[in-house]
């Protein structure tokens, strides 16, 4: 299987599967001399790991991350960074019920298309527990990224949508409630519809929202290494997502061009922000930000039809633990791959004027 490895310079590799033994990967082009914030990179995989709060899957993993190599004195040696984060609380029976069957809209079919071969326990490497290696990585890419802030939140919840610009929000208040929502009227809202969801057997999907501040001017490539191609591709590997847009996105179809460009004021800096902080691909100093959509998550708790491996229909229903509503999870993921795409371009961009 290939496409396991993320990055140019700053490379994340992972490996393992939602129920083997463990799940890990290898940072390789982290510089060496940084001094590392362990409890930051634990932070980080603790507002991802499942089990948190009412509104999310609730398998118990302490998600406690071990690195084997690349680290010497709590300082980054330059060399490839190996870590793991063992699985402690799998419950693979919950699957047994689709060995021989495929959930719709899932990645059980098209997987076993491909590699005629497939772990069903809980979706095996397609599964989003893959993720929490790139939560290591990316926390490991913040603290290269001294000075440059990202912070994502949940913009909405099926229809349930913030109206508030991003730049009108308090991002101190994102984990004061389970949500990630930093108006608390709107997450209240949010987590109990989630709740209903959740007791209803079904699944809803969401929007996050992601901004980064105190970006340089000159990251990214004008052709085909435009920076937001990149956050594009990173956001678009996230399991379950669905669409990315940044800046004005697909609302600045509705816009005249007069209105839509960003008038320069006298030191380079922008009247507007339409462009989202990026311009002819290359970063542009200001705030870079951008909507990250998620469907609803494929496992619902309910009885539904399907096809097993000889084609027949047959009828299953979903078990074990899911999350009705997987953007409150993915909030330290969208942050986290941010990183590493900024990380790599920083490398990148180094020998050039930048």
């Amino acid at each position: 299987m290939a496409g396991n490895t993320f990055g140019h310079l700053f490379k994340l590799t992972t490996f393992g599967e939602s129920h083997g033994k463990a799940i890990g990967g290898v940072l390789d082009g982290c510089p060496a001399g940084l001094e590392l914030d362990f409890e930051a990179v634990q932070t980080d995989l603790d507002r991802r790991k499942p089990g948190q709060s009412a509104i999310v899957t609730q398998r118990k993993e302490p998600d406690t991350v071990e690195f084997y190599s690349g680290i010497f004195e709590g300082k980054t040696t330059g060399t490839p960074i190996g870590f793991a984060i063992h699985n402690t609380n799998q419950k693979s029976n919950d699957y047994s019920h689709i060995r021989d069957s495929y959930r719709p809209s899932h990645a059980d079919y098209v997987y076993d298309q491909k590699y005629g071969f497939r772990d069903y326990r809980g979706g095996g490497r397609s599964s989003a527990r893959e993720t929490a290696s790139r939560v290591v990585g990316g926390a490991i890419a913040k603290q290269f990224l001294q000075g440059i802030e990202i912070n994502a939140f949940v913009s909405q919840v099926g229809a349930l949508q913030l109206e508030k610009a991003y730049d009108e929000l308090d991002f101190s208040l994102i984990e004061s409630n389970p949500v990630r929502c930093p108006d608390p009227e709107m997450a209240q809202k949010m987590e109990d519809y989630i709740k209903k969801i959740k007791k209803e057997g079904d699944t809803v999907g969401g929007v996050i929202t992601c901004v980064a501040k105190n970006v340089p001017i000159g990251l990214g490539e004008p052709v085909f290494d435009k920076l937001h191609a990149d956050l594009g591709k990173a956001m678009l590997s996230i399991n379950a997502v669905k669409g990315f847009e940044y800046g004005s996105g697909f609302e600045g179809v509705k816009m005249k061009g007069s209105a839509h460009n960003d008038q320069f004021n006298t030191d380079g800096t922008t009247k507007t922000n339409h462009s989202g902080g990026i311009q002819g691909g290359v970063s542009n100093g200001m705030d870079i930000y951008f909507n990250v959509a998620f469907k609803p998550v494929a496992t619902v708790i309910q009885p539904y039809e399907t096809i097993d491996k000889e084609g027949n229909k047959v009828m299953t229903q979903g078990k074990g633990r899911h999350d009705p509503c997987v953007v409150p999870r993915a909030v330290p993921i969208v942050e986290a791959m941010t990183a590493l795409v900024l990380a790599d371009f920083m490398l990148l961009g180094r020998g050039s004027k930048l």
